[in-house]
């Protein structure tokens, strides 16, 4: 066992680094998404993020949206505390059992119109959790769903171009 340690000790890492982000590519998906919901809203879009059972995967990517390198507020691109405030539900993970109806009760607070993304690939369908005595199924089981935006986890790039979709598409 110790000759094992000391051997991975002085090894490096066997991953490679991630490849870094166009900045020009991120700074025109965002100008496009800003476009995008002054066209349709008349002012920037608003996002309420709901977590209804998931590993939290999704989760760090939409964060990593509002970090210093995505920085999505400079778009015009925010997040809100309240369903009541929002566009945009946008959902992660199965929805449990124990979530149903806060998930429920969200989709009745957020005002016409609304439209409701299902985030990753549990969204769509549950993921590695279907079939679990605790997961009642994907977002679609319990809500509307206007746009899935695959992944396990999707990038914030991929959550963006999403949104541009969305808003482009959705009438």
């Amino acid at each position: 066992m110790r000759k094992l340690l000391l051997q991975n000790g002085w090894r490096s890492p066997l991953t490679l680094p991630a490849p870094a982000p166009s900045e020009s590519a991120l700074a025109e998906l965002g100008k496009q998404v800003d476009q995008a919901a002054r066209r349709r809203l008349g002012r920037s879009l608003a996002i309420r993020e709901v977590d209804a059972g998931s590993c939290n995967g999704c989760e760090l990517e939409v964060h990593a949206l509002n970090n210093a390198f995505y920085d999505l507020e400079r778009f015009g691109f925010h997040f809100v505390a309240s369903p009541r405030h929002a566009d945009v539900l946008l959902v992660t993970g199965p929805v449990t059992v124990n979530m149903r109806e806060a998930l429920e009760r969200t989709y009745a607070a957020t005002p016409d119109p609304k439209w409701v993304v299902a985030v990753g690939d549990c969204g769509r369908d549950g993921g590695v959790f279907a079939g679990g005595y605790a997961c009642v199924g994907g977002v679609a089981e319990v809500i509307p769903v206007d746009l899935h935006i695959p992944g396990c986890p999707p990038n914030p790039m991929e959550l963006l171009e999403g949104l541009l979709a969305l808003l482009q598409v959705v009438r």
